[in-house]
């Protein structure tokens, strides 16, 4: 673990330093990553560039070898691997085969899931792989409610498939995975929060997450952003000539993010990005398929990109919808 410790280090002073002289100056590997397995998905949920196809990237999966040579180069600087960017992550047919390689090499992984797919076996094999978290998405408590965001989505079935992985937990006598249930805030499901407490007890999670929304085009209102103004990444600013409200995002964004120098996002088919935010790899500093993850963490695309932070964050696009830094997550 010492070799973690030290990158971490290394990069936290980079940062700082960074700040101070408002230059990049990077030094160390990625502590935490983002590997998306796939970008396919089974749901249509309106705010989802993935699942409403308006993704301009080819779909497909994460070939296995270009995913084990990556996780083998950074192992000895990550702590965390985030299993899930785009699409549904159990549409990859080695998708616990995944978890379990970079479990081998002593990394907390985590993934995220819409919770359709967790039969008895995949179940088990989820328990089995060692996968310290899953975060199942769950964003209401009966099925109108839920089914109105998540179009395609069957409540029964996602209400089965956490019965049979906490079950599956139990049978094996596992601490993990943790099960996070995820209740995504929306101005049709904001009434069901004071419910869910008992309604993630009752299910046998170990917690249960409120997060806000992200929309896509907000500054024109939404009928999906809450009227309470706490369940929202948005706030009320001014009003159209139509009467309809104008809403800008509640962060400030400051001319830093830790997160250009801490951690990256890799597409399933290697194009890194630089964030989460990124959605459609427009800002690709570099591919898996010609360079190592190193080579590209460290290129001219990249630092060109974390001056730009430093100096103008606002100028760019994926920052602009941008909720780092200011808490919008909840735990009840």
């Amino acid at each position: 673990m010492f070799p973690k410790f030290l990158n971490l280090i290394q990069l936290i002073s980079g940062y700082l330093l960074s700040r101070v002289v408002r230059s990049a100056i990077h030094w160390g590997k990625p502590a935490s990553l983002s590997v998306e397995p796939t970008n396919c998905c089974n749901l249509r949920c309106p705010e989802c560039p993935s699942g409403m196809n308006q993704l301009t990237r080819a779909k497909g999966v994460m070939d296995i070898d270009l995913y084990k040579n990556l996780v083998d180069e950074l192992a000895p600087s990550l702590f965390y691997l985030n299993l899930s960017f785009q699409g549904e992550p159990y549409l990859h047919p080695q998708f616990t085969e995944m978890v379990g390689y970079a479990k081998s090499k002593k990394i907390f992984v985590s993934s995220s899931t819409n919770g359709h797919f967790l039969t008895p076996d995949v179940a088990r094999k989820t328990v089995g792989s060692g996968l310290n978290r899953l975060i199942i998405s769950l964003d209401g408590t009966d099925a109108g409610t839920y089914e109105k965001y998540r179009t395609g989505g069957n409540f029964d079935e996602v209400i089965k498939g956490i019965k049979e992985i906490v079950r599956q937990k139990k049978e094996a006598r596992s601490e993990n995975p943790r099960i996070i249930l995820q209740f995504l805030l929306l101005k049709h499901n904001q009434h069901q929060v004071k419910n869910l407490r008992e309604f993630g007890k009752h299910l046998g999670v170990d917690k249960v997450q409120l997060k806000t929304a992200q929309i896509c085009d907000f500054r024109k209102g939404n009928p999906l952003i809450p009227d309470n103004p706490q369940f929202s990444r948005y706030k009320k600013t001014g009003q159209n000539p139509d009467g309809r409200p104008v809403y800008e995002i509640r962060n400030r964004l400051p001319n830093h993010c830790f997160r250009m120098w801490n951690s990256g996002v890799v597409t399933w088919d290697g194009s890194v990005v630089p964030c989460c935010f990124d959605k459609d790899a427009a800002n690709s500093m570099g591919s898996l398929n010609r360079q190592s993850f190193s080579e590209i963490w460290k290129n001219d695309a990249y630092r060109e990109f974390r001056s730009k932070i430093l100096s103008s964050r606002k100028s760019i696009d994926i920052c602009t919808n941008c909720t780092e830094g200011i808490g919008l997550t909840f735990f009840l």
